[in-house]
């Protein structure tokens, strides 16, 4: 009898311990992870303009990004240095936009950033640099103020983005705290920075759009932020089913599949601009006039670029995103007929990928710019609603076309996804 009284008290005491326990077995909510909400292309600048490292310069370079969160961190980039890169002060702040007083930061929002902890860095050549995590509360489609000290040092090379469409101020001196610049120097380039990562939830991701001067965004609009990959991100910004997805743009003017030119090949540049960035989730791949043009220039042919290199190249990046958990959307290329390398063959060359583009099993996805930008009367030219006037770069109506003609459902992301998201910072 006691015996079997000892057991059915064992029986309670267990049954009353179970919920307690369950309850402890509650997994955590997931934490928040570092996205990439800014970042851009650079190529080697040799020898540099501006007279970079000439002289004691503040530069103060100015970058719109997409996420918001309440910390921030910088990458500063030396990849195409011959020399030591040495950084001597970095300052993050938000931006106010003052026509009477232009390149001025929000005071109370600025952060000296430290690296290991201190004010300044050298960064050897080939390599980056990531700053410490900095408190800076950063709101949705915010535009930043990255202010850098660079001393007077020898750089035969730098590296830099070229096409910023942004405009940046430089100044003589440290004047990297300062609010206001006194006779600032207007550039329209971006000098040895590579990225903004921002720590915020963990469903958000980032998307890359990766490509040549059509997603750098030539003929946009100086400051207005009207690339397609603009319009882009903020139609991602304004749909809640996707307003945790940023879109960073690494293109380059005149970049190539194929062959180095302005700036490496895409395939060279790939794992630099696509794969280093944090939570990436999915790539759009716009790449391949510029090899076709350059190929079957009927006046200067500087190089071979036939339909199946390009196949060949595109799928080669597609099973490198792959490899890497990346969801791969290859946009068709847009029409060119008019502009100054465009020819019968290179015409061929060109339907021949978007036939691949719109029937490969490869892909994740198909964004149609081809159908979206020809003129429906010709199917061989820009639409001239949406030509900027060379027959190759669309207008800013163009690039707002392009980035309203892309299905967002594509970008969803399942719960598999979020958290797969997570696991991988």
């Amino acid at each position: 009898m006691r015996i079997h009284n000892a057991l059915l008290a064992l029986l309670l005491l267990l049954l009353t311990q179970a919920p307690a326990r369950q309850a402890h077995a509650a997994p955590d909510p997931p934490p928040d992870h570092w996205v990439a909400t800014w970042a851009t292309a650079n190529t080697p600048a040799n020898p540099p303009p501006n007279t970079i490292g000439a002289t004691d310069t503040t530069y103060r370079e100015f970058v719109r990004t997409t996420l918001a969160g309440p910390l921030v961190r910088l990458e500063l980039s030396n990849e195409f240095g011959t020399q030591p890169l040495l950084i001597g002060a970095v300052h993050i702040a938000l931006a106010e936009i003052d026509p009477s007083h232009p390149g001025d930061i929000s005071i109370t929002s600025a952060n000296a950033l430290t690296f290991g902890g201190l004010p300044s860095i050298t960064i050897p050549p080939g390599a980056t640099a990531i700053s410490d995590p900095a408190a800076l509360t950063l709101p949705p489609k915010a535009d930043l103020a990255i202010s850098i000290f660079l001393p007077a040092q020898q750089i035969t090379v730098a590296t830099m983005h070229g096409g910023a469409h942004t405009t940046s101020f430089t100044v003589p001196g440290n004047l990297v705290g300062q609010k206001t610049l006194p006779n600032p120097t207007p550039v329209t380039s971006w000098t040895f920075i590579k990225s903004v990562d921002v720590k915020t939830v963990y469903n958000a991701a980032a998307i890359v759009t990766f490509g040549d001067s059509i997603t750098e965004g030539a003929a946009s609009t100086q400051d207005a932020h009207n690339t397609w990959p603009d319009v882009f991100a903020r139609r991602l910004q304004a749909d809640k089913k996707t307003s945790q997805l940023a879109v960073i743009n690494e293109g380059i003017g005149g970049n190539r599949l194929l062959h180095d030119g302005s700036g490496p090949s895409a395939l060279a540049r790939f794992d630099r601009d696509v794969l280093a960035n944090p939570a990436v989730r999915s790539v759009i791949l716009l790449e391949g006039i510029n090899d076709i043009g350059h190929a079957e220039s009927p006046t200067n042919p500087t190089h071979d670029a036939t339909a199946e290199a390009l196949i060949q190249a595109l799928t080669q990046l597609t099973e490198r995103a792959h490899t890497h958990g990346l969801k791969v959307y290859a946009a068709t290329i847009l029409p060119y007929l008019g502009a100054k390398y465009s020819s019968p063959a290179g015409e061929q060359i060109r339907l021949a990928v978007n036939t691949w583009i719109r029937t490969s099993r490869q892909l994740d996805g198909v964004i149609d710019f081809d159908a979206t930008m020809r003129d429906k009367s010709t199917l061989n030219t820009l639409n001239p609603a949406y030509d900027s006037g060379d027959h190759l770069h669309p207008s800013p109506a163009g690039y707002k076309a392009m980035a309203e003609s892309i299905d967002l459902n594509q970008f969803t992301l399942n719960k598999k996804e979020k958290y797969d998201i997570t696991h991988q910072q």
